[in-house]
């Protein structure tokens, strides 16, 4: 089985690692109430999805 000859240097590790972050989550504004809300799912604020009310508890 073939070994590396010579240890990767540190400028090569990081350039391999300069993918690895997080991303922030991609925030729409509900049309109803105006707040940020993650797209295709119901707003948490009002309750609100595609003009109906679908999580009756939100909106109390």
């Amino acid at each position: 089985m073939a070994l590396p000859k010579r240890r990767h240097s540190p400028t090569r590790r990081n350039k391999r690692r300069s993918h690895y972050r997080l991303t922030l989550p991609h925030l729409s504004v509900c049309p109803k109430c105006n707040e940020p809300r993650l797209p295709h799912r119901a707003c948490p604020a009002c309750g609100f999805y595609k003009g109906r009310l679908v999580v009756p508890a939100a909106a109390e």
